[in-house]
């Protein structure tokens, strides 16, 4: 499917110079990343985006940066309903329904065994999907609640497409402030 809209992200302010990057899930995985896999984990409200960015803060509520971005991809699956498209990509998986996406994926990695999300996430790369679309799994998430994962970060225009809305250039430019 081809996705053009407006989407989040609430992050750590420290990253706020580099809102594009998806090198942070590299390093540590994320639903559907495996460790060395790049990949921008999104929001299709900005209230999904502070939910998700809170999940580790349930009781105090930590200092975010929450960023616009302009999106228009080609290339989604979408995993937020029942499609031929999702059907063959989780059958290619070999996962048996849209409930493995809220599989225990860290607890399975740190198990040694991989989450189906990460071979979800295999099969749909391997198929020239640039991302998808996903119920988000944060506590206190919603029906209203979605989330996209993009794998291909590169492009300022279709059919890959993204862009940090800062129109009045308020994003730090490199990290030169945390030092």
């Amino acid at each position: 499917m081809n996705l053009r809209t407006t989407a989040w992200r609430a992050h750590h302010p420290r990253w706020a110079y580099d809102p594009t990057s998806g090198e942070g899930a590299a390093l540590s995985g994320g639903r559907f990343n495996p460790r060395g896999q790049p990949a921008l984990y999104l929001s299709m409200r900005p209230q999904t985006a502070w939910l998700e960015a809170q999940q580790s803060f349930a009781f105090k509520a930590q200092p975010m940066t929450l960023c616009a971005y302009k999106v228009d991809y080609a290339d989604i699956v979408d995993l937020t309903n029942d499609n031929e498209e999702a059907r063959q990509l989780l059958a290619l998986a070999g996962a048996f329904s849209i409930s493995d996406v809220a599989c225990p994926w860290e607890k399975l990695a740190l198990d040694g065994r991989e989450p189906s999300t990460w071979t979800i996430a295999r099969y749909a790369i391997a198929t020239g999907r640039a991302g998808l679309l996903y119920p988000s799994q944060a506590f206190g998430a919603g029906p209203e609640d979605v989330n996209l994962v993009l794998w291909t970060l590169s492009g300022d225009r279709p059919p890959h497409c993204l862009v940090v809305i800062d129109d009045f250039d308020r994003l730090p430019k490199n990290d030169l402030s945390w030092r």
